[in-house]
């Protein structure tokens, strides 16, 4: 085979897909130079046709000579179980034995003779012939995790996963039959109150829930909670984290800790004067200052740490008892993610340059190294306190999800997970090998992003991730979903395939990688399922007709904004009410888009064109164009549904501002929608101009750090909020608990 040939064996093999469709349906041939630089960052070398040859080798022998396939996923139900076994050709005749360990216990087994197994196929290599044959086991009903052990006389026994999986993910009873409800989003650190340490904290999430949970909402929507880096706050982007399985620290209300309840001498440092200007300061901000709040927060938490450990620790109080059940849970994910947080301050400290692991002395670079080990052990306490504070932040936020179905709430917390994380942080450095440090992900372009995307996370390697048998997926499904009722996929796409942009290049020059779909999806739905927890694909972009009908297959509700549900094949009005959000949540907009303010206004426009991010003059004019029709084509959708307020013009350029009368009749037009969620961004709400995040800028733009206008003691007798609860409730048909102060 030429080079070429060989690249095109392993790229399918690899999942490299050779082409794909942007969103304008232009076909993207993935170019050799591409194919090879995706290859070379998964660890597949293909430099010349030695290389290419020998790594196909070794792939196809790696598969031929391993008697059974890393993992199976399987279907719950009646449906046997077939997997395929290799095996020399010399072991045609022999006997086998299977035997099926349940999760929970009971255990089946069976016998066989390999010569009466179909031959599914048959391959030559340098040790002689193999063949592939087909097993059929019994069906298995049991959804779960199973273990099976394989073996033939005179060939060492195998062992695998056999996960199986329900067909669909959990539905709440709320949504059955037709049931319609809504809820409001918050980006949790922009939260205002006149409490918290200038960043929204767990105990504003608590009371935000019970206010709205009184207000009728059936959830409340966070941005992703995931840790980031203690040591580096400026580090702010929630989709950026340093760990998807564990918790951002900085959430913490250190007042809410209960060993700040029995130290005086902390209580008694917050009360000085000095201190409560600090506090003021901080909370008065315009923007979340997080080195500001980090520096009140971390040296108390570090205290309250050495009181716990004086006082509950060294006496074996309940507390201490619970603490350590805490990292019993958590095993060794737990202990390597508190390991690297206490090592990646260490080294900060020493030379703040040093950002994360990647530059770290290189015998530190893996977390079962020697060195890595002996200072664990010397530094123990060092290493406590970031389990400490873990344990803290999951303890805040599980009353909060509590506090949420307390007031009334069908749902409860509807949490986000990012699609990916840094490629410096903790679960890089404790999964290291399952990542493509020289690939990022991305997004092709599209209508808002014209150049593509570059996120600069390094994307899972799907071969590396099934051999893992899928296992760190599934600790951060059960983590994220741990407080949650629901739970947003950023990206869903990535369940099917992921944008890779080789080192070097574009993001307009990158191409798709595809995933174990089936099994993603299987597994999520078995996490669901165990989880109660309603699961949310964020599907905008460039979606394969497939990858939708597997969601709406699997119970997985979609992702609708308002601003994309369109007659895009005529004249771009929108969609009536009834024609959106069929097995879908919907909403007006996002964090990455604008806020109905800013779209009115187009304040995003204005923010490109000043930061240079449309590609040319004519694309910049025709986005403004659009918009001012856009605005139109909402005024007479209104008016349409009967929904235009009085006073209000069909002409656009008579309504100078998106008043909250025009804010509340675009969220009860999308509440008449079949969708069964309505989700209200709390900046359309408040009525706030700017959006949260704006694609394609770092520092340009003040990401993440953005703070809502009215503190949430305020939100009870805002009347937009209070006439906003009432119109939701009616239309979506969701009666408001007669006990509320309220109405």
């Amino acid at each position: 085979m030429s080079l070429d040939e060989l690249i095109h064996r392993l790229a399918e093999r690899a999942g490299v897909q050779p082409l794909y469709q942007d969103i304008w349906g232009h076909s993207h041939v993935a170019s050799r130079k591409v194919q090879q630089a995706l290859l070379t960052a998964m660890g597949i070398a293909c430099a010349d046709e030695a290389a290419a040859r020998e790594s196909l080798a070794q792939w196809e022998a790696a598969q031929w000579q391993a008697l059974l396939p890393p993992v199976l996923v399987h279907p719950q139900g009646q449906e046997p179980v077939r997997l395929t076994l290799h095996l020399p050709a010399a072991a045609r005749d022999r006997a086998g034995r299977w035997r099926l360990a349940l999760e929970h216990g009971v255990t089946t087994e069976g016998r066989f003779q390999a010569g009466d197994l179909p031959e599914l196929a048959r391959r030559t290599f340098d040790d002689g012939d193999y063949l592939a044959l087909g097993l059929t086991l019994p069906p298995c009903d049991a959804a779960g995790y199973h273990h099976l052990m394989v073996e033939l006389d005179g060939l060492p026994s195998a062992q695998m996963p056999l996960i199986v999986c329900p067909t669909t993910c959990y539905r709440p009873a709320v949504l059955q039959g037709g049931g319609r409800v809504w809820g409001v989003s918050v980006q949790l650190y922009g939260v205002r109150s006149r409490r918290n340490w200038g960043m929204g904290d767990f105990t504003d999430l608590t009371n935000l829930a019970t206010l709205l949970g009184r207000l009728g909402a059936a959830l409340i929507g966070v941005n992703p909670l995931h840790a980031l880096y203690p040591h580096n706050p400026a580090h702010c982007s929630p989709y950026s984290p340093s760990s998807r399985q564990f918790l951002n620290v900085l959430y913490i209300d250190v007042e809410a800790v209960p060993e700040y309840a029995e130290c005086a001498a902390v209580q008694a440092t917050v009360a000085t004067a000095d201190f409560q200007a600090r506090l003021n300061a901080l909370r008065a901000s315009a923007l979340v200052d997080y080195q500001g709040v980090a520096a009140v927060k971390f040296p108390l938490l570090e205290r309250l740490y050495a009181h716990f450990r004086a006082h509950h620790l060294a006496r074996d109080t309940a507390r201490a008892v619970a603490f350590r059940r805490f990292v019993a849970a958590g095993g060794e994910d737990l202990y390597r993610f508190a390991l690297y947080a206490a090592l990646q301050a260490h080294f900060h400290a020493q030379d703040p340059a040093l950002w994360g692991w990647p530059v770290w002395p290189e015998a530190w670079r893996a977390p079962t190294s020697p060195e890595v080990l002996a200072w664990a052990q010397t530094n123990a306490e060092r290493v406590e306190y970031h389990l400490y504070l873990q344990w803290l932040a999951a303890d805040q936020l599980k009353r909060a999800a509590q506090a949420a179905r307390t007031a009334g709430m069908a749902i409860g917390l509807y949490m986000d997970l990012a699609v990916g994380v840094d490629r410096g942080g903790a679960d890089t450095w404790m999964h290291r090998d399952l990542f493509a440090f020289a690939a990022s992900v991305g997004a092709p372009p599209d209508d808002f992003n014209l150049h593509g995307q570059d996120w600069g996370l390094p994307p899972l390697i799907p071969d590396r991730l099934r051999a893992a048998a899928y296992a760190p997926y599934v600790t951060t499904l059960r983590a994220n979903m741990a407080a949650a009722g629901a739970l947003r996929l950023d990206h869903v796409m990535a369940l099917m395939r992921l944008y890779w942009v080789p080192p070097g290049l574009r993001a307009d020059e990158g191409v798709y990688v595809s995933y174990p779909l089936q099994d993603l999806v299987g597994i999520l739905a078995l996490e669901s399922q165990r989880a109660q927890c309603l699961i949310v694909g964020e599907d905008l972009g460039t979606v394969p007709d497939a990858m939708r009908a597997v969601m709406h297959a699997r119970d997985i509700l979609a992702y609708r904004l308002f601003y994309f549900e369109k007659h895009w094949s005529g004249d771009h009005r929108f969609k009536a009410p009834q024609e959106i959000g069929h097995g879908a949540l919907v909403a007006a907009s996002t964090h990455d888009l604008p806020t109905l303010c800013g779209f009115w206004r187009g304040s995003d426009l204005t923010w490109r064109a000043r930061l240079h991010l449309f590609p040319s003059e004519a694309v910049r004019e025709a986005q403004f164009v659009t918009r001012a029709q856009d605005r139109a084509r909402l005024l007479k959708a209104l008016h349409c549904e009967g929904l235009l307020p009085e006073g209000i013009s069909l002409d656009p350029s008579e309504v100078p501002e998106m008043t909250h009368e025009l804010r509340l009749a675009v969220h009860r037009y999308l509440a008449r929608s079949a969708a069964p969620i309505l989700l209200v961004q709390a900046e359309d709400l408040l009525g706030e101009l700017e959006q949260a995040n704006l694609p394609g800028t770092v520092a340009e733009h003040p990401n993440w750090r953005r703070k809502l206008s009215l503190a949430i003691e305020d939100w009870e007798a805002d009347a937009r909020i209070l006439e906003t609860a009432r119109a939701l409730s009616a239309e979506r048909r969701q009666g408001i608990d007669c006990k509320n102060d309220f109405f």
